[in-house]
């Protein structure tokens, strides 16, 4: 007859699996379990609340569940009748005092770095003062899309362009439900409200792409709601967001818009195929359709444009009639 393993092994052996699991997901990409490289000075302060907080925890886990380990092999039955008491341990003043006093101690520390660091992620006091320059950007949460306002009346969809080096500070709305705004490597969370702005500034360190999503759950197409910001030089910001980024704003409406629920193509996904659909060439009608929504049984349109300006319907309506729409077939 086989001898079945002690508690404290099988114990031991998931504790040793679970670590194994949780480092394959710690070592996957965009780092895991931990925050992504911060990219800003905004962002720095999570990581360093982050790495305080996870440095303590993880060494009370592991000095407990050693500990535990310990106690159950040298107070292990040995042989013992189960009726049979183990031995009895009263009273250890110094020690109880001294394992009272070391946690306040440490949830002290971690209390007062959380409220020295986390303030200051979406404060301007974050942001540099020696910055050369400042820009002032309006971030406008959509179903489901991000909609982005810059100081020369330029707009883009879902990309939000910014000059590396350069304080950018953020107005933050919504036009229709709560949306949250969040770029991990570049600060922290803040909400879109309709018709309670908020505010939050960053300046981007270096130049690259960072990615983010909406973090509030704001409708079925919620996942679908992402959101980057491109860090660049001066020169390619002037570029992205100067007179000739018109040219490319409707292809970023649908993109960004239109084709979350209709497909790159106009085929069809969560909402019906449109691509053979005159509206897409009517430009009354595709306004109307736009700035509106649609409502009906078999579904319903949220006025995915209720604030666009005419040359943002006219860049679509233009980008539709050359890209997208399809003349259905005679007969059909």
């Amino acid at each position: 007859m086989r001898r079945k393993l002690p508690t404290f092994v099988l114990a031991v052996l998931a504790a040793l699996a679970t670590a194994l699991l949780t480092a394959s997901v710690a070592a996957a990409t965009n780092g895991g379990l931990t925050p992504v490289d911060p990219a800003s000075p905004n962002a720095r302060h999570t990581v360093t609340a982050y790495w305080v907080i996870v440095g303590f925890t993880g060494f009370i886990f592991f000095l407990v569940e050693g500990l535990l380990v310990a106690f159950i092999w040298k107070y292990r039955s040995r042989g013992r009748a189960r009726e049979v008491e183990g031995p009895q341990i009263h009273g250890q003043t110094r020690l109880e005092i001294i394992w009272t006093v070391i946690p306040v101690i440490i949830l002290c520390v971690i209390a007062i770095v959380v409220f020295i660091e986390l303030p200051k992620i979406d404060s301007p006091t974050a942001v540099p003062s020696a910055s050369p320059s400042s820009i002032e950007v309006t971030v406008e949460g959509h179903q489901y899309y991000w909609q982005f306002d810059y100081p020369g009346g330029a707009r883009s969809i879902n990309t939000l362009y910014v000059p590396v080096g350069t304080r950018v500070d953020l107005e933050v709305v919504a036009s229709d439900v709560i949306h949250s705004w969040w770029i991990p490597a570049l600060g922290g969370k803040i909400q879109a409200i309709p018709g309670h702005p908020n505010h939050m500034s960053f300046v981007a360190e270096r130049a690259g792409t960072y990615e983010g999503q909406c973090a509030e759950l704001c409708g079925v197409y919620h996942a679908s709601m992402i959101a980057r910001v491109v860090a660049e030089t001066q020169s390619e910001y002037v570029s992205d967001t100067g007179p000739t980024a018109a040219e490319t704003l409707g292809r970023q409406e649908w993109t960004g818009v239109c084709a979350t629920c209709h497909g790159n193509l106009g085929q069809g996904g969560f909402g019906p195929s449109i691509s053979s659909n005159p509206t897409l060439i009517q430009a009354d009608a595709l306004e109307s359709v736009i700035r509106l929504g649609v409502s009906g049984t078999t579904g319903a349109m949220p006025p995915v444009g209720d604030t666009w300006t005419g040359p943002q319907f006219k860049a679509l309506e233009t980008y539709l009639q050359q890209n997208i729409y399809r003349a259905a077939p005679v007969g059909s």
